[in-house]
């Protein structure tokens, strides 16, 4: 049977549904890892896994990997390698040089210098501090996803602290390296949407939720974004000159754009499928299965973007107010027999401690709900969260 190569996985979200749908479309996926044990669904679902070192192509086209038909990723950090690897066996995948360059947000805003909001990049504490000339502002690290590390600082003691952190480090949860640099730009105010593009079809306008000030943590999404014509266009518009300009263009791609005062200001690309759960918001919403998509899609097969259904699906994740433990009990089952919830889970086991949410690690679970209209969309899933919530138990409680 004819292989898709998978370099790595996401842990949360839609990583073993790559695995799924490679299965649904007559190939057999062959996980590439360092370390196996992350990926605990590649054995519960029966994925064969080649233990190698993912960072290092040569090293994993000389592994037992098979003839590959296909070669993607689900994990951000893994793009550029997994594009590689399908260049050498001249297989379909974006350019290795673009994605390589989109990661990098410093190199991203330079292009996009025009779309964005004032970006200045330092690889200091001191300048940090000299380039935050009006505040608020944010500081943010120059590779990352899932708003690790992004903060909104209001004073020059705040912009030296985060500076100070970012810079401290130096290769991020994967053990990859990371660059010395940070981003300081002045803080947009405005609703976040995200442009969901595949190729340069526009399959949907999210709009995202965020936690309290002064992180940056995605609480919730909907779809559709429920937006005056004239703004969704403006956004689609602007995702598609973004991903035009960074040379990109096959396949996902994920932007986040704030709809300032002044017109939409470009956060950043993506180049890869959306994290969060939005491929299943989407595919609620509209359909279409933007998982299936990007498998096609690297197996050379032409992807189904065809929507065949109307519906308006929210999402909220569970976070946590205070120091917390989870304790399941029947929250699931009840969450999920909330009317119009079609999903609800918990991503950790009992007893597991959580924190106020900082980055996209600190959420516990999540509820996915679809109504005909948004409103209905939005109340059933915070009504499904509010029984799921009963789940979180304050430590203050527990003792």
């Amino acid at each position: 049977m004819r292989t898709l190569l998978l370099v790595e996985s996401n842990t949360t979200g839609t990583g073993r549904l790559f695995a799924r749908r490679a299965r649904e479309l007559g190939y057999e996926p062959v996980l590439a890892a360092a370390d196996p044990s992350r990926y605990p669904y590649a054995a519960e679902d029966g994925v064969r896994v080649v233990q190698v070192d993912t960072t290092d192509p040569c090293a994993v086209l000389a592994a037992d990997i098979g003839e590959p038909a296909g070669v993607t990723t689900s994990s951000e950090y893994f793009i550029p390698v997994a594009a590689r690897i399908a260049a050498k066996l001249g297989l379909p995948g974006p350019d290795p040089d673009a994605v390589t360059d989109c990661r990098n947000k410093a190199h991203q805003r330079a292009i996009l210098a025009a779309m964005a909001p004032k970006c200045t990049v330092v690889t200091s504490v001191a300048a940090a501090v000299a380039a935050a000339t009006e505040f608020p502002v944010v500081l943010k690290p120059a590779e990352g996803s899932g708003s690790v590390g992004v903060l909104r600082c209001e004073t020059p003691e705040s912009v030296a602290s985060q500076a100070a952190a970012l810079l401290s480090v130096t290769h991020n949860e994967r053990g990859l390296p990371v660059p010395a640099q940070v981003l300081v730009e002045p803080y947009a105010s405005g609703p976040e949407y995200s442009v969901e593009l595949f190729g340069d079809v526009v399959v949907a306008v999210v709009r995202k939720r965020l936690g309290p000030a002064p992180f940056f943590v995605e609480v919730g999404h909907d779809a559709p974004a429920s937006l005056p014509p004239s703004d969704e266009t403006a956004l689609a518009d602007t995702a598609r000159a973004a991903v035009s300009a960074l040379g990109l263009g096959f396949g996902a791609a994920h932007v986040e754009i704030r709809l300032t005062p002044d017109g939409p200001r470009l956060m950043e690309v993506n180049p890869r499928l959306a994290g969060g759960m939005i491929p299943e918001l989407v595919r609620a919403a509209t359909g279409v299965d933007l998982v299936a998509a990007q498998v096609a899609a690297v197996l050379g097969v032409e992807p189904d973007l065809r929507p065949d259904r109307r519906a308006c699906a929210s999402l909220r994740f569970l976070t946590a107010s205070s120091a917390s433990v989870l304790a399941a009990g029947d929250t699931v089952a009840a969450a999920a027999a909330v009317p119009g919830v079609v999903q609800a889970r918990l991503y950790r086991p009992d007893g597991t401690s959580v924190r106020p949410a900082r980055d996209y690690r600190d959420r516990a679970g999540h509820v996915l709900a679809v109504a005909d209209r948004p409103r209905a969309g939005r109340a059933a899933a915070v009504a499904g969260l509010n029984v799921l919530r009963e789940a979180v138990i304050p430590e203050r409680e527990t003792r």
